[in-house]
């Protein structure tokens, strides 16, 4: 969106949480900076507390006269909130969008604005910029009308995973039943999802940590369906997807379906590789389940391309692989408490101190059973730690 702004001419200083460099931008020091000489101020952040934050600190800077435009996705509560913070003389439009990285690069979002008319009148040919403008209101408005758009998109993909994982269980062909709601209303979103569901391949355009935030801002007590969807993506939110594309969302909803129906695979035994880790090499399954008792592949401190992680950092290793442990015991409904056996093995028993302090960080309560090594080197030069799990799933599902 920054980008689009440098390219449409107009002189843009940008500051962003992680630093980033936008060409033909000049770069902030600190928001502050970044506003003291701006008559329109564009937010674009995770959420409410990112966005009242940033504001607070940029205060300071802003002059009589400006208009901030506001254009994530908070809610209308937040946007009231951010008003009361402002100085007076400092004019406040929410304008959130619809549409991801695709259409923010080629400036096709719809922006959904609203605000006092004087307001929006000043700001609206710059917003033009990243779309289509729709005035929807006065202020809170458009904030308003993203949370209800975003109530019918987000449950409708949640309910169209259920209905592909429910199919594959009954046994339905994915493919056929894509082909199938392609020529109802739902076609354009079934068409989206194909590749996903016939590859498992997309690409990170709608966080689905950000969906499940959106849907938790949108909670109304009207809102069934939408909150039905919520506590789905709250869940592959404690399994660790918080970071993927929300259509990861069809990969955790099939696992629940599958261990729902009761049938277990042949010998008894489920192969579990959840994605929030990186797959494994083919050889070996991340966890498997037979029953309630759950036993975890020894994690080590690779990237998804092979490559060793933290290099000579035992703390960065040992962080890599209890976030990794986390992550499959939250696949099947654990945490490090129903761990019953864990078992690490280091290249260098000096360094068990580095480890121990990150392993206090994950298992808090009463430890579990433990086994502690030294081993002459492990199967990746580089590698300094791995650790395996045995736990017990709750309840036994």
């Amino acid at each position: 969106m920054a980008r689009r702004l440098v390219e449409a001419g107009h002189k843009v200083t940008v500051w962003n949480r992680t630093p980033r460099v936008v060409e033909g931008a000049a770069s902030a020091a600190s928001p502050a900076e970044a506003v003291a000489e701006a008559e329109l101020v564009v937010t674009m952040l995770s959420d409410p507390a990112a966005v009242l934050r940033v504001m607070a600190d940029a205060v300071p800077g802003l002059r009589a006269g400006t208009i901030v435009a506001e254009m994530s996705t908070i809610g209308p509560g937040a946007v009231a909130g951010l008003r009361d913070r402002l100085p007076p003389g400092v004019g406040l439009v929410d304008a959130p969008v619809l549409g991801s990285v695709g259409p923010a690069r080629d400036g096709t979002l719809t922006v959904l604005a609203g605000g006092l008319p004087e307001d929006l009148a000043r700001c609206r040919e710059v917003l033009e910029v990243f779309g289509e403008v729709r005035e929807v209101g006065g202020p809170g408005a458009g904030a308003a009308m993203k949370l209800a758009v975003m109530s019918v998109l987000v449950p409708a993909q949640v309910l169209l995973a259920e209905a592909v994982a429910y199919g594959g269980a009954t046994g339905v062909d994915p493919g056929a039943l894509l082909d199938v709601l392609g020529a109802t209303p739902l076609g354009a979103l079934a068409g989206r999802i194909r590749p996903v569901v016939e590859r498992g391949a997309f690409e990170r355009r709608y966080g689905l940590g950000l969906a499940a935030k959106d849907l938790a801002l949108a909670a109304h007590p009207v809102q069934t369906l939408a909150a039905a969807a919520g506590e789905r993506l709250a869940a592959a939110v404690s399994s660790g997807l918080g970071g993927e594309d929300l259509t990861a969302v069809f990969g955790h909803i099939g696992r629940a379906v599958g261990e729902a129906g009761g049938a277990a695979p042949r010998g008894g035994v489920e192969k579990v590789n959840p994605a929030s880790v990186p797959a494994t090499n083919g050889l070996y399954s991340h966890a498997t389940r037979s029953g309630s008792l759950l036993s975890v592949s020894g994690q080590v401190a690779l990237d998804a391309e092979g490559r060793v992680l933290g290099e000579d950092d035992m703390t960065a290793q040992s962080e890599h692989v209890m976030e990794s442990l986390a992550r499959i015991l939250a696949d099947q409904g654990c945490t490090f408490d129903d761990v019953t056996h864990i078992r690490t093995f280091l290249t260098d028993m000096s360094r068990l101190p580095e480890y121990g302090a990150v392993r206090r960080r994950f298992i808090t309560g009463e430890p579990p059973a433990s086994t502690t090594v030294e081993v002459s080197r492990l199967f990746r030069p580089g590698l300094l730690i791995e650790v395996e799990v045995t736990a017990v799933v709750p309840g036994g599902r």
